[in-house]
């Protein structure tokens, strides 16, 4: 009674558990690739309405700054040589810093495209900090290097040439996710090579635009003064940037699409007000549309640093959930192993001993036959009573109480999918998803469905532990015949079931593994059954195993009575996946 209670009470702290982590996990839901199915970092999370609303916000605020200050985008300011050297410093800690994170997040999931921005923003604090050597005023009256009057502005075109054109390559190429990285290449050794070849770039294009500024067009007449090819210059930079905005537009999908259309669309007053006016350096306008850039790109910093916070949280979350499951599971099959050994004890000394006494009667002269049936028979009944102790002790692996409502099944799987996202990103293994849309309702148990899950998801896992990483898949699917039973397939690519295991992997402590009790499957098949439905093994081979799992429908009258007794408050129906 003591193992049962404590079981029971673990089963419920486990539920309370669950039900914050999905609480704290309340990002859209898609269908798909494991970058929908479990959004762990920004280049795969979808656009949210929240997202949405404060870009937009962001962009009518530039907006309405942008018209407030046009009018006096040509009035002279004081003039402030520490400006530049102070935002510019700024601007490239920020872009350095931005792009340290997309570095990183490119060494979870390794993209093209997400290298590419990564390089474009590490060329943009490059190319921020040797502007800022070479511009007039900042550290020396002419510059620490350069002609002190074009060097600082061709560093700018060029500058502003390598973002948008990074930005472009992420927006062409960021779909094409299955050809994305070279499974034989670390991803640190891409990201060294991308570093290394970001950097001979910036020193090359600025020993250029230094070294010899006689064979470039001026774009200043003196320290201040624009010339009609730096107004060409602001054009041509600006319909690049419109170019990279309205590409990145037409294909956005995650966070990362939405802000960098934001930071394009804020380096717009840089041109524009170049362009319709004569605007000179520390000019209102001038200062106002250096500061927008800034701003524009710490807001993607920001963004990444807050989503990955909330993304640690979660996952601290998920992993304090398996460790205490993977504890208790411990627990239990401890506690069920010893409350066997403890109670078939005694069956088993008396079948030692009722052996022992029917083998010395049959050994007698003459031997007597009716006590050694006696002895045989009272050998059955103790073999009949150690086996009913199996079946009381199993009967405590069953979560109490055994609470039964309508379930979504796709929930369920989606639930337990995003538990395990840590096991599966840190195993390499590549998860896609097929959710029937609009899949009947079932009458079942939320917990213990959801156990079976996670079971036959840790068993694939564990599977396809000795396979390469580019060939660890896992595929979840669920559908329903339209009459009597919604089915869940998974299918993973270990090695396979041997043909003479099928059945026996169900069988209570059999297991083909060289660690395990064997009596995960068993407990799953159990609760199917439970549930009226079944559990089997539909396919295996050297590609991988398939289990099938059917459960029936709940009939019309079993939802109308779950929806009233919900409604009148006599067994509350919890979400199991809040909105």
């Amino acid at each position: 009674m003591d193992l049962s209670v404590k079981l029971r009470n673990r089963s419920l702290d486990e539920a309370r558990l669950r039900q914050d982590v999905t609480v704290a996990d309340a990002p859209g839901r898609e269908t798909g690739t494991l970058a929908h199915d479990f959004p762990v970092i920004i280049t795969a999370m979808p656009i949210n309405a929240a997202q949405r609303g404060m870009a937009l916000g962001v962009v009518i605020l530039l907006f309405v700054v942008s018209v407030v200050v046009a009018p006096f985008a040509n009035v002279p300011a004081v003039r402030v040589d520490a400006f530049i050297p102070v935002l510019q410093t700024v601007a490239c800690l920020v872009d350095l810093m931005t792009a340290g994170l997309l570095f990183s997040q490119y060494s979870v999931r390794p993209l093209r495209a997400g290298l590419a921005i990564a390089a474009g923003y590490l060329l943009s604090g490059l190319f921020a900090f040797a502007q800022t050597l070479a511009f007039p005023g900042a550290y020396s009256a002419m510059g620490l290097f350069g002609d002190g009057r074009n060097t600082a502005g061709w560093l700018f075109v060029l500058w502003q040439t390598a973002f948008p054109v990074a930005v472009l390559i992420y927006a062409l190429s960021k779909d094409r996710e299955e050809t994305s990285a070279d499974p034989a290449r670390s991803p640190i050794t891409t990201i060294a090579a991308t570093v290394g070849g970001v950097l001979a770039a910036t020193a090359a294009l600025t020993f250029i635009a230094s070294a010899v500024p006689a064979f470039l067009p001026a774009l200043y007449h003196d320290t201040t003064q624009q010339t009609a090819w730096a107004n060409a210059a602001n054009v041509y930079l600006w319909l690049l940037n419109n170019v990279a905005l309205v590409t990145l537009f037409l294909r956005r999908r995650t966070i990362l699409d939405l802000w960098l259309i934001v930071t394009l669309f804020a380096w717009w007053p840089n041109f524009l007000v170049a362009t319709f006016f004569t605007v000179v350096r520390f000019s209102v306008g001038w200062y106002v549309s250096r500061c927008f850039a800034v701003v524009a790109s710490s807001m993607l910093l920001l963004v990444l640093l807050t989503e990955m916070t909330k993304l640690y949280a979660r996952l601290v979350g998920s992993i304090l959930l398996l460790r205490r499951e993977r504890t208790g599971r411990l627990a239990t099959v401890e506690a069920a192993t010893a409350a066997i050994a403890h109670e078939i004890r005694q069956p088993l000394a008396g079948i030692s001993s009722l052996g022992s006494a029917g083998l010395r009667w049959l050994n007698r002269t003459p031997a007597d036959l009716e006590k050694a049936r006696l002895c045989f028979a009272s050998i059955l009944d103790a073999m009949q009573r150690a086996e009913q102790i199996i079946s009381s002790v199993r009967g405590l692996f069953k979560r109490m109480p055994n609470h039964r409502t309508m379930v979504q099944l796709n929930d369920v799987s989606r639930l337990v999918m995003k538990l395990e996202r840590h096991d599966l990103l840190s195993g390499g293994i590549a998860v896609t998803t097929d959710y029937q849309e609009n899949l009947p309702l079932i009458q079942g148990d939320p917990t213990q469905l959801q156990q079976v899950i996670l079971n036959l998801v840790k068993n694939a896992i564990d599977a396809m532990q000795g396979r390469p990483l580019g060939e660890r898949r896992l595929r979840i699917a669920t559908g329903s015949d339209r009459q009597s039973a919604v089915l869940f397939y998974i299918r993973d690519s270990g090695p396979g079931v041997t043909a003479e295991n099928y059945e026996r992997i169900f069988n209570p402590f059999f297991t083909t593994k060289s660690t395990g009790m064997g009596l995960g499957l068993s407990i799953c098949r159990t609760i199917i059954e439970e549930h009226g439905g079944t559990l089997r093994l539909i396919k295996s081979g050297p590609g991988g195993s398939t289990f099938e799992t059917s459960l029936p429908i709940a009939d019309s009258q079993q939802v109308a009575e779950n929806a009233q007794a919900a409604t009148t408050g006599h067994r509350p129906v919890p979400p199991l996946v809040p909105e």
